[in-house]
């Protein structure tokens, strides 16, 4: 959802690729469902891991910890944004509150980042 949300919102030369140390096999279909109901869509989207989405081109590091410690991807500047994990969550509610919650935080940080440049 953040990497959907972030890529529909950015400014011009952001883009963000989402990973994790423990992906999942596939996009929760909860998470789609409520990311069609604000005109996103995921449903293409393949959870990937960390290692995948390093590259030379990393400017920013946003990490969705709760549960676990965030990884430290050194060089590169991060926040720590602790949500919780809806993995396993069957009602749509709890993916939509974290759906705004990291709409609310995405569209701080485009804004931060359109008045950095």
């Amino acid at each position: 959802m953040a990497e959907g949300l972030f890529n529909a919102m950015a400014p011009p030369g952001w883009r963000a690729d989402s990973a994790g140390t423990e992906p999942a096999a596939q996009v929760r279909p909860e998470a789609i469902t409520v990311m069609r109901e604000i005109g996103i869509d995921i449903s293409g989207h393949r959870p990937k891991h960390l290692r995948d989405a390093l590259g030379p081109d990393m400017a920013l590091v946003i990490g969705l910890c709760q549960e676990e410690a965030c990884p430290v991807v050194p060089g590169v500047p991060s926040e720590e944004w602790p949500l919780p994990n809806p993995a396993g969550a069957t009602d749509l509610a709890v993916y939509r509150r974290l759906r705004d919650e990291l709409r609310r935080r995405i569209d701080d940080l485009t804004t931060r980042l359109r008045t950095a440049n």
